[in-house]
């Protein structure tokens, strides 16, 4: 594992910090990191670039750039990447770590409050005004991806093509995101720039002998890495077998890691669809109030999956008390769902710039972008057909595979948090953290009044 004597040779500017200066910025972040990854760039920008120059603009905006092409949340990528450019493997270790573990730290105690307190009249209320209020910031959601993915006639088809088949067919998110993967790099192979992708070939600044000379010791990390992940997935299998609820976690949650292009939001919809259709972890309004609770934490909304995580092995594992049962699966998801996040960076790092100039392979991530607009729209359809209406049916005709909501069932109260919700989103642009506190009071005050 590279140390902290590899600093000097892999300065990135003459403000390069001690490893115990860099800690205590990253600890910052991991505490400080709400309002997705939006909000957490901004907050790494201001604080490595603008403020303290550890990393200079072009660095920060290549290893952006870099991180984007890889599955999984790209701001805890970013914070991994720069750690590493700053202190090797282990500054890179430190700092994806501190970036998940303050959320992942008040998720696990959500999750366990949850499961134990979720019947008490007044936390009933809050979780419903929070599950309505998270219609809005879906939504919102969708709106930013399809500014930023939807910018050609391609794109635009890509992603009503992604949503008929996810809505209507139930096609996997995988499925997906390969097909989509492909149009884009079989089209800019054929010299077709459907999706607008510019060229990255641009001057770079890049220090070559620090990159060769952090190259190995980011390999072996990244070997690491993978077999810390693939072991205990193993041992697993081999000790409690394929069909315990902690492999299938296990199994299933390592799958996302690979295939969660396009943010927290593309890949929700899937695991909503597998975690209560198939493997009937929990329940839909289980599964929203998971978003709820991981929206007001620090860190990766992907969190969410450790909440899922937890209730499935809660609800699933026999022989041990929920609660610990809950705590395994928490952790083995947060192992399967992270680790490989640092195996991408260490494994990708010494090659940013060839990746980054790579045209085939960024119009193939512009074409995934676009599918990820239908997919995160069949997922504010899913998640307002279950908190709208009391009763939703699934109907299945031939091929079609889809889900009808009885309108007898409509919920007026809930349509109407979640249309107070989208209001103070575009129209008064109130921020998360007011608008979810918001909807929980309103909703725990309904609760005691009815």
């Amino acid at each position: 594992m590279e140390g902290i004597s590899g600093t000097q040779q892999n300065r990135v500017s003459p403000d390069t910090p001690t490893l115990r200066e860099a800690f205590a910025v990253w600890l910052k972040v991991g505490l400080l990191s709400f309002g997705g990854p939006a909000g957490q760039i901004a907050l790494m920008h201001r604080l490595l670039v603008d403020e303290r120059k550890w990393i200079d603009e072009d660095r920060f905006l290549q290893g952006l750039n870099f991180c984007m092409l890889l599955p999984g949340p790209e701001a805890q990528q970013l914070a991994t990447y720069i750690g590493w450019r700053l202190h090797g493997v282990l500054g890179g270790v430190i700092a994806g770590l501190l970036f998940v573990l303050p959320g992942a730290v008040v998720i696990f105690l959500l999750s366990v409050l949850y499961y134990l307190f979720r019947d008490v009249s007044v936390i009933e209320g809050v979780l419903f005004g929070v599950q309505a209020a998270v219609i809005a910031i879906v939504l919102e959601a969708l709106m930013k991806i399809s500014k930023r993915a939807l910018k050609s006639r391609a794109a635009y088809i890509v992603a009503g093509i992604a949503f008929v088949a996810i809505f209507l067919f139930g096609a996997p998110f995988p499925l997906i995101v390969v097909s989509a993967a492909l149009i884009g790099f079989m089209s800019s192979k054929a010299g077709r720039n459907w999706f607008l992708v510019k060229s990255n070939i641009a001057a770079e600044t890049e220090n070559v002998t620090a990159s060769k000379i952090s190259a190995r010791g980011a390999f072996i990390a990244a070997a690491a890495c993978l077999a810390l992940w693939l072991a205990p997935i193993v041992g697993l299998w081999i000790v409690a077998g394929p069909e315990h609820v902690f492999t299938q976690e296990a199994l299933f949650f390592s799958k996302m890691a690979v295939v969660t292009f396009g943010g927290a939001y593309a890949v929700l919809a899937y695991v909503a669809q597998q975690a209560v259709e198939t493997y009937q972890w929990l329940s839909p309004g289980e599964m929203i109030a998971g978003l709820g609770l991981a929206e007001t934490t620090p860190g990766p909304l992907v969190l969410v999956l450790q909440f899922v995580g937890f209730l499935g092995a809660a609800h699933g594992a026999t022989g041990l008390h929920p609660v610990v049962a809950g705590a395994a699966g928490s952790l083995i998801v947060l192992w399967t769902t992270f680790l490989p996040c640092f195996l991408w960076i260490f494994a990708g790092g010494p090659f940013i710039e060839k990746l980054r100039r790579a045209k085939a392979l960024n119009a193939a991530l512009a074409a995934v972008t676009a599918a990820v607009v239908g997919v995160v729209l069949n997922l504010s359809i899913w998640f307002a057909a279950h908190v709208f209406f009391r009763r939703v049916n699934d109907m299945r005709y031939g091929a079609i595979d889809t889900i009808v909501p009885d309108i007898a069932s409509l919920d007026w109260i809930a349509f109407a948090i979640a249309a107070g919700s989208a209001i103070a989103v575009f129209r008064f642009k109130i921020g998360l953290l007011p608008l979810l506190a918001g909807a929980a009071a309103f909703g725990a005050l309904i609760t005691v009044l009815a």
